[in-house]
């Protein structure tokens, strides 16, 4: 098997970054081959021992990569979670979803824990969604190496101060500083010489995505809940268990919760109320192939009952048995393919940009000329508020494709 045109020049562009710079960041649209071109690189590079952080439902489709196209370095692949287990020595590291370290104004533990372990060496970064809400996430996901172009910066506040116009926000326990607002001229400035930038228009795919949002009918009871906790802030049921929103935080929480037909108890419990939207799902894609995402778990018991065994949660057997999929959004958003759904169902939604993104391309190949996917709303419910939030948001990651000006094939 050989890499694609575009992915050998990739490569060949990004193994030239990481000798100068000690990191490349491959910000390529998802489905562009993100992996091939890594690994690619990595064997460019003359690497010996490499270790491939990724999340756990990738591994199998990276290790396929490495077996099929013939690599010889050393390969440890391993998720994000574990890397706490792993004692080897290496001398490269390939960080796939590289995102998830662009918290701010603190780092997350994954980030200082990469840091600390393996900031003298090379470095790898992919992610098809580098930047899905501020350009202030690029800080942390330099940090993590003693090459970053931002080390003169010892942390967050300090950067802030030069590339950050700091501002204040109302939270629901009072004002705290806002950092989203970074300079995003000026950070690019500094970045264009680490980053390689390669969307799907550009490997040659015509997918296009069509969204469809339909409105399901709730049971009375699931409006009754809500409006009873929007006025008490609390709701007790005939066994005692408690629905709590005393907090602006909390209660939104409740209702994104209660509008799709679940809920998470005050003891630890949750419980499903209302059936409307599996039926809903079932009744309207029967005999369909699908892929579903939920958010909340107990989203999956509902979909379940309905279902039955004609649902599984394993790609696996999704991909070799007639069932339908369901997945939760964050766990299932990367790293898998799930072109073999007819269509993509959401039962409910993300406040994540990056949620956004990733998974409503899951569909993706070169050879689909359409993506449908269909949003189930409830009618009155929180959802499409949520929905024209994270539509806002998803600009930050549009700019970086749309403007493609970093490094880009020649």
């Amino acid at each position: 098997m050989e890499l694609r045109p575009y992915q050998e020049k990739l490569s060949t562009k990004g193994v030239e970054i990481l000798k100068q710079k000690k990191i490349v960041y491959y910000c390529c649209e998802v489905r562009t081959g993100k992996t091939l071109i890594s690994l690619n690189t990595a064997k460019l590079f003359g690497a010996k021992n490499v270790l491939f952080l990724t999340k756990k439902k990738a591994i199998s489709s990276i290790q396929w990569d490495y077996d099929n196209f013939g690599f010889q370095f050393g390969l440890t692949i391993v998720n994000d979670e574990s890397l706490h287990l792993v004692n080897e020595d290496f001398d490269l590291i390939i960080h796939d979803e590289h995102h998830r370290f662009g918290a701010f104004p603190k780092p997350n533990k994954m980030a200082q824990l990469f840091k600390k372990r393996y900031s003298h060496l090379p470095m790898i970064f992919l992610s098809g969604t580098p930047t899905p809400e501020s350009y202030s996430q690029w800080f942390h996901q330099f940090w993590v190496s003693d090459h970053s172009p931002f080390k003169q910066w010892t942390n967050f506040y300090k950067w802030a101060t030069d590339f950050v116009n700091v501002t204040q926000k109302r939270i629901s326990h009072g004002m705290i500083k806002d950092y989203s607002d970074a300079n995003e001229g000026l950070i690019k400035r500094i970045l264009q010489n680490y980053i390689i930038t390669f969307t799907q228009a550009q490997a040659g795919f015509t997918t296009s995505v069509k969204e469809m949002i339909l409105e399901c009918e709730m049971l009375p009871i699931t409006g009754e809940i809500i409006k009873r906790l929007k006025k008490d802030l609390v709701v007790r049921n005939s066994e005692g268990q408690i629905i709590l929103g005393d907090t602006g935080v909390k209660l939104m929480q409740k209702i994104h919760q209660l509008s799709s037909g679940t809920c998470k108890f005050e003891d630890g419990t949750s419980k499903i109320i209302d059936l409307s939207k599996a039926n809903y799902i079932f009744n309207n894609f029967k005999d369909v192939k699908i892929a579903i995402f939920y958010k909340f778990k107990e989203e999956f018991n509902a979909l379940k009952s309905v279902y039955g065994a004609l649902l599984t949660d394993s790609v696996e057997e999704f991909d070799n048995t007639d069932k339908c999929i369901a997945l939760q959004i964050v766990s299932g958003r990367e790293g898998i393919s799930l072109k073999n759904a007819n269509y993509l169902v959401y039962y409910n939604i993300d406040f994540s940009a990056t949620s956004y993104w990733q998974s409503r391309d899951r569909l993706t190949t070169m050879q689909r000329q359409s993506n449908e996917v269909f949003w189930i709303f409830s009618k009155g419910g929180i959802e499409n508020d949520i929905y024209k939030t994270v539509l806002k948001k998803k600009d930050y990651t549009l700019k970086i494709f749309k403007e493609n000006n970093l490094h880009n094939l020649k």
